[in-house]
């Protein structure tokens, strides 16, 4: 199995994600300063994690990315999968050609398969929720950040003081003096 950077920071930016969810959306412009991550990095995978229902997009102004399901319902295998990583040791990606040609399968395909099937399971036996359960036991610092979203119904009356002439001969008053 080759994980990439992308199943990596795809779990890196959830786990951020689930820590701070629960004052609501996250905007991925605060994932990628916190993670040193690309911007455009994160878009192109929160994409593939909302087409696969991991996460939620809420627009306009507070808004951001929040958890599609409950932590402790995804799994690292999900994560991973959603980004479009193979989790996969086989020569031939499980399509049992590892020669190339019709003579079939390579003498270590099923040890590659096996071993394809305990990554699998292990990642499946690890929650969202586990690895931010350890990050909060490690001391990991989740800041309060301050919540701007709800636009009062009242309108702030404040008075107005006009300091600019309003006419082209008040304009004129205020050179003359």
């Amino acid at each position: 199995m080759r994980l990439t950077t992308k199943g990596r920071f795809a779990v890196t930016a959830m786990i951020d994600l689930a820590l701070r969810e629960h004052s609501g959306p996250v905007a991925l412009a605060a994932i990628s300063q916190r993670q040193q991550i690309s911007l455009s990095y994160l878009e192109q995978l929160f994409g593939k994690l909302r087409r696969n229902e991991l996460v939620e997009s809420t627009r306009g102004p507070g808004g951001g990315y929040s958890l599609g399901r409950k932590a402790e319902e995804i799994t690292v295998s999900d994560i991973i999968v959603a980004v479009d990583e193979a989790i996969d040791a086989t020569g031939c990606g499980g399509e049992e050609n590892c020669m190339g040609d019709e003579t079939g399968r390579c003498m270590t395909h099923d040890l590659w398969a096996s071993l394809n099937a305990r990554m699998l399971d292990y990642l499946n036996s690890i929650t969202l929720k586990s690895l931010v359960d350890d990050q909060l036991a490690r001391g990991v610092a989740v800041e309060e950040a301050a919540i701007k979203r709800a636009i009062s119904s009242q309108p702030v009356l404040k008075p107005i003081k006009i300091t600019a002439p309003n006419s082209v001969f008040a304009l004129g008053n205020v050179f003359n003096k």
